[in-house]
């Protein structure tokens, strides 16, 4: 009897043995492929790592005063500090750079029989894109501006309060294109250099 109970022993330490040593191996295999998973992930071979990573902003920048802008065109060779710009130090932080239409813009005004003529700027603090945008897309820029100008009433532009609503329509117009074009307006003013209804 005495050799049945050891025999008895010895299988379930044989059994309890080889049940941890199969509960280690599992356990092992679990921490192998949460690793590997991980690493995949981790370099983006599986669950759209790259579709996840941050996108960069290339939209065009704020630009202080005293920055450099680095869409700026390069000064030419021998202009020296001749035509550098410096910077007040009070207003805003921003720098503001100013484009001005090449031709004027004439159009019928609203319910009316007269007609107004403008010479129109815009101005903007953001870097040197926007004016190079504001230059390429002129032509479709124009047409935006001149439906504005014709679905404006002639009793609206004789106030200051309209002519500043219509400076704002024109500045959303501006925006329009451009966003429309390039994914970007940066436009934050519309100027006018002279105003004439007749």
């Amino acid at each position: 009897m005495s050799d049945k109970k050891d025999k008895d022993a010895k299988t379930a330490k044989k059994g309890r043995g080889g049940m941890i040593i199969k509960i280690g191996a599992a356990v092992a295999l679990l921490g192998a492929g949460g690793g590997g998973v991980y690493a995949l992930v981790a370099t983006g071979v599986i669950g759209g790592g790259s579709k996840l990573a941050i996108k960069e902003d290339k939209n065009p920048k704020l630009i202080r005063k005293g920055q450099a802008d680095p869409f700026a065109p390069v000064a030419k060779e021998g202009d020296g500090d001749a035509g550098k710009a410096v910077d007040g130090d009070g207003g805003s932080e921003y720098r503001t750079l100013y484009f001005s239409f090449s031709e004027d813009f004439t159009s019928n005004l609203k319910g009316s029989g007269s007609l107004v003529q403008v010479s129109i700027a815009c101005s903007t603090h953001r870097d040197y894109r926007v004016l190079l945008w504001l230059k390429k897309h002129e032509l479709a820029i124009r047409s935006a501006m001149l439906a504005v100008l014709a679905d404006t009433d002639e009793t609206e532009v004789q106030t200051p309060q309209g002519k500043e609503a219509l400076q704002r329509r024109l500045t959303q117009a501006i925006n329009k294109v451009l966003t429309d074009a390039e994914g970007f307006g940066g436009v934050d003013a519309v100027y006018f250099k002279n105003f004439i209804i007749q």
